[in-house]
Parts: structure tokens; sequence; C-alpha cells
């Protein structure tokens, strides 16, 4: 294979632990590998966490519709500024609109991966190339300009085979042995597709949680601002330490794995959990995708619907953690590694 220079752009934080193993192999394939990344929510104390190093540029910038859009245009053209002349032979991200617009105007091919099929579309800016899980459908928001590929299994199979188990983590967060430990992961207030209704879900949940004299709940803000409004609203519960919100990032996959189970509003770590074979329910309630539909269908993801699902499906008991079933072949990250060969190819034919 011909060595290849690639911009690797990382635009939130599951796409931290997603990229690290593709990083790493493209880097040991001998291509150039370039990365990038936004300043927003955990990324930079994630990247600290793994030990992986990126040129961050441009940031978040609210939940608003209009400074959102203009905070993406702003950040392609920092991004424009950076890599102009750099000879980029393919862009890819997961969801990296500042990047596809950066590679439209500077000609840079881009691969757009994403698992949410219906994510905002970008009006006439469309990627090169889209990436998907083969469980989503073809469809008319699924166009690239040039080539839609798939590949087998969740994006989470990437990397959660990467898992080390810390068995302290429980003792780490002054739990003891015998509790009932949960995460929860609110939605994100501040994306375009979040649905009211999830804040809703999430405050019964806790609620719900709460009435239970074993359970512990790890509760994990998506940002500053979230946190500062769940510790206000939670602080009895907190003062208690019924309710843990860490002081710092934590190892997600190892968390996931010391919980019982998993109540999230966002789709990551609902799919980690599912990997992983935790228990876990979905609060999300915005559209669903088919990624999630596949998941409630083969009984790994259950769906909280409303207020009274909530007692009525979700089950709190002990999981016995036995060593994680994990599929070491990694199929999807073999289908992406071949895709970026394949397109990398055709590029320079």
């Amino acid at each position: 294979m011909n060595a290849r220079r690639i911009w690797i752009d990382i635009d939130n934080s599951p796409h931290v632990l997603f990229f690290d193993p593709i990083i790493e192999t493209l880097r040991e394939q001998g291509h150039e590998v370039i990365v990038t990344a936004r300043d927003a929510y955990q990324v930079r104390a994630l990247m600290d966490l793994h030990k992986l190093s990126c040129e961050f540029i441009g940031k978040h910038y609210g939940k608003n519709r209009a400074a959102k859009i203009m905070g993406t245009v702003l950040r392609a053209g920092q991004l424009a500024k950076r890599m102009f002349g750099q000879k980029i032979d393919l862009a890819i991200s997961h969801g990296s609109r500042a990047q596809v617009m950066c590679g439209y105007a500077l000609g840079i091919p881009t691969l757009f991966l994403l698992d949410y099929e219906f994510i905002a579309q970008m009006g006439f800016i469309r990627p090169d190339y889209i990436f998907v899980p083969q469980m989503i459908p073809d469809s008319k928001e699924l166009a690239p300009k040039r080539k839609v590929l798939k590949y087998p299994g969740l994006k989470e199979d990437v990397y959660v085979p990467r898992l080390h188990v810390d068995a302290s983590l429980k003792k780490m967060m002054g739990f003891d042995e015998n509790d009932l430990v949960v995460t929860v992961r609110p939605p994100a207030t501040e994306a375009h597709y979040h649905n009211p209704e999830s804040d809703l879900l999430l405050d019964a949940a806790l609620k719900f949680l709460m009435q239970s004299p074993d359970v512990h709940v790890v509760l994990l803000p998506r940002n500053e601002s979230q946190a500062k409004i769940l510790r206000q609203t939670w602080s009895k519960w907190i003062d208690s330490r019924k309710i843990v919100i860490p002081a710092q990032v934590m190892d997600g996959l190892n968390l996931i794995w010391s919980s019982d189970f998993v109540i999230s509003g966002g789709g990551t770590m609902n799919r980690e959990a599912a990997a992983l074979g935790v228990p876990v329910y979905s609060i999300f309630r915005g559209k669903i995708g088919a990624v999630d539909r596949h998941l409630q269908m083969d009984g790994r993801l259950i769906l909280i619907e409303s207020a009274e699902d909530i007692a009525k499906k979700i089950i709190v008991k002990r999981r016995q953690k036995n060593k994680p079933q994990l599929i070491d072949q990694r199929p999807a990250l073999q289908a992406i590694l071949g895709g970026i060969a394949e397109i990398t190819g055709a590029q320079a034919s």
C-alpha cells in the first residue's frame, strides 16, 4: 500500500476512542496521519486520558442554532487556513461538518462516517464518501458525491475490544463492593435533535433510582453548564453520595463494565453498553435511528418512551460481571480500514 497523507478531525467526545485504533493502524501501515480536534465537551480531557496528541482548532458555540451555524463556518475557515497547501489525500471524520466544508473549499476528498441517519444536512455541500453500519438502509439522506460504504456491526465494535477491566473502579469512586451501581448519561440538550421529553425522563428515572436503598448513581454530565444544573437539582442526593458526579473525566468503558446497568439519553453510551453486554435503557426521545432499532429488536437495548415505562421496564438488580465477551477480530475496524484503502487507492489511480 502506498503511503498517504490522511487528516482525521475529532469533533466530539465519543470520537476520541473511536479513532484511536484507526489512527494507530494507519500509522503502522506507513501513512502520515494529521489529527485535529474541536475543543468541546470532554474531548481535551479524553485526549489527555488516552495519551493522544492532536492540534485543537475551534470550540463549541452553544445551543443557539444561528450560533452553531456561524461557529461551524468559522471553524471550517480555521481548518482551511491550517490545511491549505498540505496535499491531503483524504479527510476523515465522524460527523465533522466543518471538515466537510473545509474539504469542499480546498478540494480535499472527504470521508464522512455516521451511525445516526437523521443528522442535519448541509445543503449542497456534501462529502465525497459516507460510511455507515450495514443496518442503516439506503436513503435520500445518504447522498455523498461519490459512494456510500458500509461496515458490519456497531461503530463501538471498533474500540470496545480494547477494554482492560479495572476491578478497582468502584472502590475508587467510594462505593462498596455490594453497592448496586447505575451509570446515567443525561441527554444532549445542545444537539439539534434534542427532544425535551428526554429531560423529563431523566428526572423521572433519577427519582425512581433514589427510591432503591442499594442503588448508587454515577451521573455523567455532558458539559459544565449541564453539571451545574444537575448539582443544584439533585444536591440532597449528591451530598449523601447516592449520586456521584465524577470530578474528572473517567474511562467510560470501564465505568460501564463496572455498572449493573446503564440509563442514557445519548447514542454512544447506549451502544457501548450493548457492545459490552451490559443492560441498557435509552431515554433518547429524538427520532430513533436504524442502529438503535436493530439493538432493540435484538434485545440489547430497551427504549424508555414514557415516565410510566421506567417502573415497568427497568429491572433493578445486580449484574453478574463475568469476563467481557468481546469480538477480537473487530470486523468493523477491518472494514473501515479496507474502505479507507479503497478510497485512497482510487484517488491515486
